[in-house]
């Protein structure tokens, strides 16, 4: 599947997950998945995208896609000011820059 960058503005991903090791969780780092990105090649498309998740109350976090996460599609995200809280696991994404 070819991306242009209108497609990429476009995309709506999910929050997987945090990113984790065996001790420990980074909460400032999520692992999103983007529907029609199925590859690597294609997750490393989106590397450098702003994303955002809007809380209920309005409130926005901005993160940005730092690198590609396994060979099925997925990236990791880094958020700067504050780690993602776990109401926002399952919960969409957008991407605007």
């Amino acid at each position: 599947m070819s991306l242009n960058k209108l497609d990429l503005l476009r995309l709506e991903g999910v929050i997987s997950n945090y990113r984790g090791g065996r001790h420990t969780i980074h909460q400032k780092h999520c692992i999103l998945v983007f529907p029609n990105i199925t590859t690597r090649k294609n997750a490393n498309k989106l590397i450098g995208r702003t994303v955002v998740w809007i809380s209920p109350t309005g409130k926005s976090l901005k993160g940005k896609v730092s690198r590609a996460h396994g060979n099925n599609g997925a990236v990791r995200a880094h958020f700067k000011k504050a780690g993602v809280p776990g109401q926002a696991l399952g919960k969409k994404v957008k991407i605007i820059k």
